[in-house]
Protein backbone atom coordinates (compact mmCIF):
# COMPACT_ATOMS: atom_id res chain seq x y z
CA UNK A 1 0.00 0.00 0.00
CA UNK A 2 1.40 3.30 -0.70
CA UNK A 3 1.27 6.52 1.27
CA UNK A 4 -0.49 9.31 0.01
CA UNK A 5 2.79 11.54 -0.97
CA UNK A 6 4.02 8.59 -2.83
CA UNK A 7 0.91 8.63 -5.02
CA UNK A 8 1.22 12.39 -4.98
CA UNK A 9 4.39 12.53 -6.33
CA UNK A 10 3.88 9.43 -8.32
CA UNK A 11 0.73 11.00 -10.18
CA UNK A 12 3.09 14.12 -10.36
CA UNK A 13 5.70 11.49 -12.48
CA UNK A 14 2.69 10.45 -14.48
CA UNK A 15 1.39 13.82 -15.43
CA UNK A 16 4.67 14.68 -16.52
CA UNK A 17 4.94 11.56 -18.94
CA UNK A 18 1.89 12.52 -20.62
CA UNK A 19 2.72 16.12 -21.15
CA UNK A 20 6.29 14.84 -22.14
CA UNK A 21 4.83 12.50 -23.99
CA UNK A 22 2.29 14.13 -26.16
CA UNK A 23 4.43 16.86 -27.16
CA UNK A 24 7.68 14.99 -27.96
CA UNK A 25 6.43 13.05 -31.01
CA UNK A 26 4.05 15.17 -32.82
CA UNK A 27 2.85 14.64 -36.21
CA UNK A 28 0.53 17.35 -37.57
CA UNK A 29 -2.69 16.31 -38.98
CA UNK A 30 -4.18 18.39 -41.48
CA UNK A 31 -6.99 19.73 -39.39
CA UNK A 32 -5.39 21.89 -36.31
CA UNK A 33 -4.15 19.20 -34.65
CA UNK A 34 -1.57 16.17 -34.04
CA UNK A 35 -1.14 12.74 -33.39
CA UNK A 36 0.94 12.84 -30.40
CA UNK A 37 1.67 9.00 -27.74
CA UNK A 38 0.23 11.27 -24.57
CA UNK A 39 -2.49 8.57 -25.09
CA UNK A 40 -0.07 5.45 -23.93
CA UNK A 41 0.85 7.64 -20.81
CA UNK A 42 -2.88 8.72 -20.07
CA UNK A 43 -4.03 4.76 -20.21
CA UNK A 44 -1.15 4.01 -18.13
CA UNK A 45 -2.30 6.54 -15.57
CA UNK A 46 -5.36 4.39 -15.69
CA UNK A 47 -4.08 1.15 -14.87
CA UNK A 48 -1.37 2.33 -12.56
CA UNK A 49 -3.22 4.90 -10.55
CA UNK A 50 -6.09 4.80 -8.49
CA UNK A 51 -9.22 6.66 -9.75
CA UNK A 52 -8.69 10.06 -8.80
CA UNK A 53 -5.35 10.34 -9.02
CA UNK A 54 -5.78 9.18 -12.61
CA UNK A 55 -8.16 11.38 -13.64
CA UNK A 56 -6.12 14.52 -12.86
CA UNK A 57 -2.53 12.89 -13.66
CA UNK A 58 -3.89 12.66 -16.95
CA UNK A 59 -6.20 15.69 -16.97
CA UNK A 60 -3.35 17.81 -15.85
CA UNK A 61 -0.56 16.59 -18.20
CA UNK A 62 -2.73 16.90 -21.28
CA UNK A 63 -4.03 20.20 -20.05
CA UNK A 64 -0.41 21.29 -19.77
CA UNK A 65 0.59 19.69 -23.29
CA UNK A 66 -2.27 21.41 -24.83
CA UNK A 67 -0.98 24.97 -23.12
CA UNK A 68 2.42 24.63 -24.29
CA UNK A 69 2.17 23.55 -27.43
CA UNK A 70 0.02 26.73 -28.45
CA UNK A 71 -3.82 25.10 -28.27
CA UNK A 72 -5.17 27.17 -25.29
CA UNK A 73 -8.22 26.83 -26.56
CA UNK A 74 -8.27 23.04 -26.64
CA UNK A 75 -7.08 23.27 -22.97
CA UNK A 76 -10.01 22.93 -20.84
CA UNK A 77 -11.84 20.30 -23.04
CA UNK A 78 -8.38 18.36 -23.07
CA UNK A 79 -8.43 18.18 -18.98
CA UNK A 80 -11.74 16.47 -19.04
CA UNK A 81 -11.71 14.13 -21.59
CA UNK A 82 -8.03 12.77 -21.66
CA UNK A 83 -9.04 12.65 -17.68
CA UNK A 84 -12.46 10.97 -17.95
CA UNK A 85 -10.10 8.47 -20.71
CA UNK A 86 -7.86 7.84 -17.61
CA UNK A 87 -10.91 7.05 -15.57
CA UNK A 88 -12.43 4.52 -18.03
CA UNK A 89 -9.31 2.73 -18.24
CA UNK A 90 -8.87 2.26 -14.49
CA UNK A 91 -12.61 1.40 -14.19
CA UNK A 92 -12.73 -1.63 -17.31
CA UNK A 93 -9.27 -2.74 -16.17
CA UNK A 94 -11.02 -3.19 -12.55
CA UNK A 95 -14.40 -4.54 -13.83
CA UNK A 96 -13.02 -7.24 -15.95
CA UNK A 97 -10.46 -8.27 -12.75
CA UNK A 98 -10.23 -12.33 -12.96
CA UNK A 99 -12.75 -12.52 -16.19
CA UNK A 100 -10.08 -12.07 -18.66
CA UNK A 101 -6.43 -11.75 -18.49
CA UNK A 102 -4.57 -8.62 -18.07
CA UNK A 103 -3.99 -8.44 -22.15
CA UNK A 104 -7.26 -8.49 -22.60
CA UNK A 105 -8.67 -5.94 -19.81
CA UNK A 106 -5.43 -2.89 -21.09
CA UNK A 107 -6.94 -3.82 -24.62
CA UNK A 108 -10.97 -3.78 -23.64
CA UNK A 109 -10.26 -0.53 -21.40
CA UNK A 110 -8.04 1.32 -24.10
CA UNK A 111 -10.61 0.57 -26.99
CA UNK A 112 -13.53 2.30 -24.90
CA UNK A 113 -10.95 4.79 -23.59
CA UNK A 114 -9.73 5.72 -27.08
CA UNK A 115 -13.43 5.56 -28.34
CA UNK A 116 -14.60 8.41 -25.70
CA UNK A 117 -11.30 10.39 -26.59
CA UNK A 118 -12.37 10.03 -30.41
CA UNK A 119 -16.00 11.29 -29.72
CA UNK A 120 -15.01 14.40 -26.66
CA UNK A 121 -12.89 16.19 -29.60
CA UNK A 122 -15.38 15.22 -32.31
CA UNK A 123 -18.14 17.15 -29.96
CA UNK A 124 -16.01 19.59 -28.88
CA UNK A 125 -14.95 20.46 -32.12
CA UNK A 126 -18.24 20.43 -33.43
CA UNK A 127 -19.55 22.93 -31.14
CA UNK A 128 -16.24 25.07 -31.95
CA UNK A 129 -16.00 24.94 -35.38
CA UNK A 130 -19.55 23.19 -36.50
CA UNK A 131 -19.84 19.13 -36.77
CA UNK A 132 -19.12 18.49 -40.28
CA UNK A 133 -16.03 20.95 -40.13
CA UNK A 134 -14.92 18.37 -37.42
CA UNK A 135 -15.97 15.70 -39.26
CA UNK A 136 -12.00 14.99 -40.84
CA UNK A 137 -10.24 14.90 -37.53
CA UNK A 138 -12.74 11.64 -36.39
CA UNK A 139 -10.20 9.58 -38.70
CA UNK A 140 -7.15 11.27 -37.24
CA UNK A 141 -8.07 11.11 -33.21
CA UNK A 142 -9.18 7.24 -34.17
CA UNK A 143 -5.52 6.64 -35.52
CA UNK A 144 -4.27 8.54 -32.13
CA UNK A 145 -6.28 6.66 -30.31
CA UNK A 146 -4.87 2.90 -32.38
CA UNK A 147 -1.12 4.00 -31.65
CA UNK A 148 -1.73 5.13 -28.37
CA UNK A 149 -3.66 1.47 -27.53
CA UNK A 150 -0.56 -0.03 -29.19
CA UNK A 151 2.17 1.82 -27.16
CA UNK A 152 -0.06 1.90 -24.06
CA UNK A 153 -0.67 -1.89 -23.64
CA UNK A 154 3.28 -2.44 -24.24
CA UNK A 155 4.19 -0.14 -22.02
CA UNK A 156 2.08 -1.72 -19.52
CA UNK A 157 2.92 -5.08 -20.44
CA UNK A 158 6.75 -4.38 -19.75
CA UNK A 159 5.68 -2.49 -15.96
CA UNK A 160 2.84 -5.46 -15.25
CA UNK A 161 5.15 -6.91 -12.60
CA UNK A 162 5.81 -3.97 -10.55
CA UNK A 163 4.51 -2.46 -7.31
CA UNK A 164 3.38 0.69 -9.64
CA UNK A 165 -0.05 -1.87 -10.41
CA UNK A 166 -1.03 -1.82 -6.40
CA UNK A 167 -3.16 0.63 -5.36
Amino acid sequence: MKTRTQKLVFSALMASLVCVLTLVIRIPSPYKGYINLGDAAVLLCGWMLSPLYDFFAAGIGSFLADLFSGYPVYAPATFLIKGVMALLACGFFRLLHKKVGNTARYVVGAVIAELWMSLGYFVFEGFLYGFLASLPNLPVNLVQGAAGLLAGVLLAKVFERSRFFED
